[in-house]
C-alpha cells in the first residue's frame, strides 16, 4: 500500500477567491467549511444549497476529471441522490489542482450499524452494477485500485498483520486473508463505488437518502462495494444483505478480504477484525 499523500491546506479566503474569480455568478455567495469533510477533498458550503470540493492532494486530484465526465451519466441511472457536478474549477497560481461545485445534497451521515439501510444500500449497489459499464474508468491510481485484484494491498496487510500483538489473531487473519486471496473473479467489469461506508451515506428520516464522494469509484470487479457488509452491519443484516443482492461465494470472500485489509491497516480496528473474523458482534446502540 502506498502512503498517504502530503496535503494541501486550503481555507475559506482561498475558495472565495477562487470562485470569484472563476465563477462571479456566485460571488456574493457565503462560503463556510464543512465539519467532518473528508480526508481526500477539502469541503466548503457556497451559499445554502452549494459545496465546493477541493482535492487535498495530486493523487485525489485525479478523480476530478472522472467524476465531472460520469457523475452525470450514473445519477438518472441509480435509485436514490448522487452528487452531480454543476462546474468545473481550474488549477491557478494558488491552488494547483483541477476542482468542482456541485449541489448540496441534505441528510445526515449514517450510523453504525445500519440494519434498517441495509436493502435500500442492496438495492443501490445492485442498480449501480447493472448500469452500462462501456467506457468506464478501469482500476488504476485514479480510484486507489478499487476494482483490482485483492493482491494488489498484500504487502501492505502482511505488514498490517505483524504489528497485530495476539500470535493468535495474527495467523488467524493471516489465513482469513489467503482465503479472499485465493477466491476467483470470472465476471465482467460492472460498475462499483469503491469506498461504500457510512461517511459517505446520506439519511433522512431514518431512512437512506443518497449515496455520496464517487471518487474511487470505477469500472472491474465489485467485491470492494461489499466491505460495508462486515464493518457496518450485524450477522444477520449482513446474510440478507448478500442475499438480495445475490452475491456468489468468491465475490463474498474477496469483499470480505477488503474489509479485513481496511482494518488491518487503518488503525487497527480490532473490534471489526473480530466482527470479520466471527469472534464477536458487539455495536453500539445506534441505528441509521
Amino acid at each position: 500500500m502506498e502512503p498517504l499523500p502530503e496535503r494541501l491546506s486550503v481555507g475559506v479566503p482561498l475558495v472565495r477567491r477562487l470562485i470569484d474569480t472563476q465563477f462571479p455568478r456566485w460571488a456574493d455567495q457565503p462560503i463556510r467549511p464543512v465539519p467532518r469533510g473528508g480526508w481526500d477533498n477539502h469541503t466548503f458550503r457556497l451559499g445554502t444549497d452549494m459545496l465546493v470540493r477541493l482535492p487535498s492532494a495530486a493523487s485525489y486530484a485525479l478523480a476530478v476529471e472522472k467524476e465531472q465526465r460520469w457523475l452525470p451519466f450514473l445519477a438518472p441511472r441509480l435509485p436514490l441522490p448522487i452528487p452531480v457536478p454543476l462546474a468545473a474549477g481550474r488549477p491557478d497560481v494558488d491552488y494547483p489542482h483541477p476542482w468542482s461545485v456541485y449541489r448540496w445534497i441534505d441528510g445526515e451521515t449514517v450510523s453504525v450499524p445500519l440494519d434498517s439501510c441495509a436493502d435500500a444500500l442492496a438495492d443501490f449497489l445492485t442498480a449501480l452494477r447493472g448500469v452500462d459499464p462501456a467506457g468506464g474508468p478501469g482500476p488504476g491510481l485514479h480510484n486507489w485500485y478499487r476494482g483490482g485484484p485483492l493482491q494488489t494491498y498484500d504487502e501492505g496487510i502482511k505488514d498490517g498483520i505483524e504489528k497485530l500483538d495476539d500470535p493468535g489473531l495474527r495467523g488467524a487473519v493471516a489465513d482469513s486473508w489467503q482465503e479472499s486471496l485465493d477466491a476467483p473473479w470470472h465476471g465482467e467489469p460492472v460498475w462499483f463505488h469503491g469506498d461504500i461506508a457510512p461517511g459517505n451515506l446520506l439519511a433522512d428520516r431514518g431512512a437512506l437518502s443518497a449515496v455520496i464522494d464517487f471518487g474511487t469509484c470505477g469500472v472491474g470487479d465489485p467485491a470492494c462495494d461489499l466491505a460495508i457488509a462486515w464493518t457496518s452491519l450485524t450477522a444477520s443484516a449482513r446474510e440478507a444483505f448478500r442475499n438480495r443482492m445475490g452475491v456468489d461465494d468468491a465475490t463474498w470472500l474477496r469483499g470480505r478480504g477488503w474489509a479485513l485489509w481496511k482494518a488491518t491497516v487503518a488503525g487497527p480496528a480490532l473490534d471489526v477484525i473480530d466482527r470479520i473474523l466471527g469472534r464477536a458482534d458487539r455495536w453500539p446502540a445506534s441505528s441509521c
